[in-house]
């Protein structure tokens, strides 16, 4: 039996459900991104915030269906999390979101954003959104099976099907033929050909604004909002307009941000998660892993960022980039980088 089987009848898990048994909208949460956001980097994540919803990085069907590694590994201290799943075929979807809960996942994303040739090749992604009525019966066919909630994470439009009216059709078609009441928004559209995954990021111009028309007409819809926010003084401005907002590369690159969210943007009286206490709190994780077999590099990688602006910062990435990939590097390597930054505090 895998150790998060039923984690679901546990009281983490309940205390993340609402008075009416449904999964409680974050304010705040941290986008899925492939190749980043691996379940170290959740744990990790989550250290330093109690609140903010995590996201898996998007898996396939048929890597959960046919594929020989568990693409659904997760600590349960990663809770709430939410797996964001990669596809188009409806039963298969289905098959993966019923795993998904069994395996105790908190809610189920459809990625319906991502621009990659690749997935695009797969027909899943921001391709999806030029076929909404099959975005809807992926999402039916998932909430038929499960009880948690299925959510979508698309963008505000794709190639020339970039109008306001265009997108508003997306969403009032998926809503009047599912259940789904939750979407997450790119504030940029996705350029299907011509441009890479990472210009699909940066180069579209951002529209917060459509975002937020798309709150005040569909207003019994949660909208969270993902895009180009660097900061949770930003986060404070789009609340205004929107139910939530999803950050993606800033918390990343500058995870320190995390540990202001819970004080920040749910509870003003909690203490904010020293990050000196953060990066100590993981070792007993490190050291788990590595009685795995896990290489430390697979860890540290998630952390280089925490110190950002900070004196010690740099030398605490390169003494971790440098040593945390020898062989037989421990937690010992964690520890010597962190004096780096200590002893200039």
């Amino acid at each position: 039996m895998h150790e998060n089987t039923q984690i679901q009848n546990d009281n983490k898990f309940n205390e993340v459900m609402a008075g009416s048994g449904k999964f409680k909208p974050s304010r705040f949460s941290v986008a899925p991104m492939l190749d980043w956001t691996d379940r170290h980097c959740r744990y990790f994540h989550r250290l330093l915030s109690k609140e903010a919803l995590l996201y898996t990085e998007m898996v396939t069907t048929g890597a959960i269906i046919h594929g020989k590694g568990d693409y659904l590994a997760y600590n349960e201290h990663e809770h709430p999390l939410a797996l964001q799943l990669g596809g188009s075929d409806p039963q298969a979807l289905a098959q993966c979101a019923k795993i998904a809960q069994e395996r105790g996942y908190d809610e189920i994303n459809l990625n319906v954003g991502c621009p990659s040739d690749r997935v695009q090749n797969g027909r899943f992604g921001a391709c999806l959104m030029g076929d909404a009525a099959l975005v809807a019966d992926c999402v039916k066919s998932m909430q038929d099976v499960v009880d948690v909630p299925v959510t979508v994470k698309t963008r505000i439009g794709i190639d020339e099907q970039d109008s306001y009216a265009f997108l508003c059709d997306f969403i009032d078609t998926v809503v009047k033929n599912s259940e789904c009441d939750n979407f997450v928004i790119h504030a940029r559209k996705a350029w299907l050909s011509g441009l890479s995954p990472k210009e699909n990021r940066e180069i579209p111009p951002l529209d917060y604004p459509r975002v937020y028309q798309l709150k005040k007409d569909f207003p019994q819809l949660t909208i969270s909002i993902n895009g180009g926010i660097k900061s949770l003084e930003e986060a404070k401005q789009h609340l205004q307009y929107v139910d939530g907002v999803m950050v993606g590369r800033e918390a990343y690159q500058n995870p320190s941000i995390l540990a202001q969210v819970d004080r920040e943007l749910f509870d003003q009286t909690v203490p904010v998660m020293n990050t000196v206490d953060a990066i100590k709190a993981l070792y007993p994780y490190i050291e788990q892993e590595l009685s795995k077999g896990t290489y430390l590099g697979h860890v540290t990688r998630h952390i280089l960022g925490i110190f950002q602006g900070i004196p010690g910062a740099r030398q605490w990435r390169r003494h971790l980039s440098e040593n945390a990939h020898k062989p037989g590097a421990d937690v010992m390597v964690v520890e010597k980088a962190l004096e780096m930054v200590t002893e200039r505090l």
